[in-house]
């Protein structure tokens, strides 16, 4: 999509061939660290963008958080796959002209900066729409690009709690709670592919590039548009939470957990059979998720006794497809999972300093043209020579 400097066997000449995927022939300088901004792109180069990951000398600093991997950090390697990385330090003239460089041949930038850093370091949009009008140009911050929350740092957890998920997460007027696996960074990062995907195919009518903001706070609350419904009206302090209780939800066994969803009356009936609760199914008093909600006290010891018979993996053998449940596993336990081995999710890898790895390979697939193969993350400055200064000079 961006003007080609030097084309030899039909594309760049410090860029591989077209791995295939939508994305085909896109080029994406990710200047962003930790998990929004990066896995945004490598949701990219899932779909076949060439992504070339830029860090500072001391690296994206989710390279220095706890790992079990001695000399890797697996949350970096996880979520910057198929990409390849140089280290060049903006704060340089000479790196900066680097950048520039790359930057004339790009489609996308993404960074993560806070709102006041870019035009500091000679990126900011307005200085860099000149070098290249078709640059897709994405920014990746924890409140936005106005208002008196700015310029602070945004993370993950601290959006969770300004924004009232996990005041909820928590039971009701207890101690709030954090839902752990950076839920908000991770739906960003969907909303930073879907956002670039879509200034790309605007670009393909006007021919030129624009900005598309990403924040984590606008991220935090739109994972929650069904909770954030006031009518003119009603009181402001109203029950939002929109767990149904009683039935639905994670239930011992007799070895295990599992976690059972039977809220329409065909589930339930099932439910019922199943577990031999065959009276509960034809009671009035229970024939609705609100009225089993409001007697859950009655209905849920029952249930407990009925799947302290079974394990969970027995009980989620016998219920099948007639009840939506599945037993309680650990995340390595998705390895050999006979569905995401028959879907592709997870592949090998062979990384430059860890070695061979598994990991996810395929977020998205396309019929027609199906994403390339992914690669491991790359080591820090694995690619300078060939990304920073192709030609052999500064």
């Amino acid at each position: 999509m961006a003007t080609e400097p030097s084309i030899v066997s039909g594309h760049r000449a410090d860029q591989p061939a077209p791995r295939g995927g939508p994305l085909s022939g896109v080029r994406v300088l990710d200047l962003s660290a930790y998990i929004a901004g990066p896995y945004g792109c490598a949701l990219l180069a899932d779909q076949g963008a060439d992504v070339i990951k830029v860090e500072p000398p001391s690296g994206d600093n989710l390279r220095n958080y706890p790992s079990t991997l001695q000399v890797e950090s697996r949350a970096f390697i996880g979520v910057n796959r198929s990409k390849r990385g140089v280290v060049l330090d903006l704060k340089q003239s000479a790196d900066l002209a680097k950048l520039l460089r790359l930057v004339r041949e790009a489609d996308v930038l993404v960074h993560n900066f806070r709102p006041s850093v870019p035009r500091r370091l000679g990126i900011a949009h307005e200085q860099l729409q000149p070098l290249n009008p078709r640059l897709i140009y994405c920014a990746v911050t924890g409140y936005g690009n106005s208002g008196p929350m700015k310029d602070k740092a945004g993370y993950d957890q601290v959006l969770q709690t300004l924004t009232g998920m996990c005041a909820l997460q928590g039971k009701r007027g207890g101690t709030p709670e954090i839902l752990y696996g950076s839920v908000v960074d991770y739906y960003a990062a969907a909303l930073v592919a879907s956002g670039v995907a879509a200034a790309l195919f605007e670009r393909e009518r006007s021919g030129l590039g624009q900005t598309v903001d990403v924040s984590l706070l606008r991220s935090a609350l739109t994972m929650q548009s069904a909770r954030l419904i006031w009518a003119d009206g009603e009181p402001l302090d109203i029950g939002r939470d929109m767990r149904s209780g009683g039935v639905t939800g994670i239930h011992p066994a007799r070895e295990g957990h599992l976690y059972l969803s039977a809220n329409t009356p065909h589930f339930w009936a099932a439910l019922c059979r199943l577990t031999g609760l065959h009276e509960l199914s034809t009671n009035p008093r229970y024939d609705s998720v609100r009225k089993r909600a409001e007697h859950a006290a009655e209905v849920v010891p029952q249930l407990h006794a009925a799947l302290a018979t079974r394990t969970a993996l027995e009980w989620e053998a016998v219920f099948g497809d007639e009840v939506p449940c599945a037993a309680a596993r650990k995340v390595e336990d998705m390895f050999d999972h006979p569905q995401v081995l028959a879907e592709g999710i997870v592949g090998a890898f062979e990384h430059v300093v860890i070695g061979p790895y598994r990991g996810v390979q395929q977020s998205i697939v396309f019929g027609r043209t199906p994403g390339p193969q992914a690669f491991a993350a790359p080591a820090l400055g694995q690619h300078n020579g060939e990304l920073a200064d192709p030609t052999g000079k500064d």
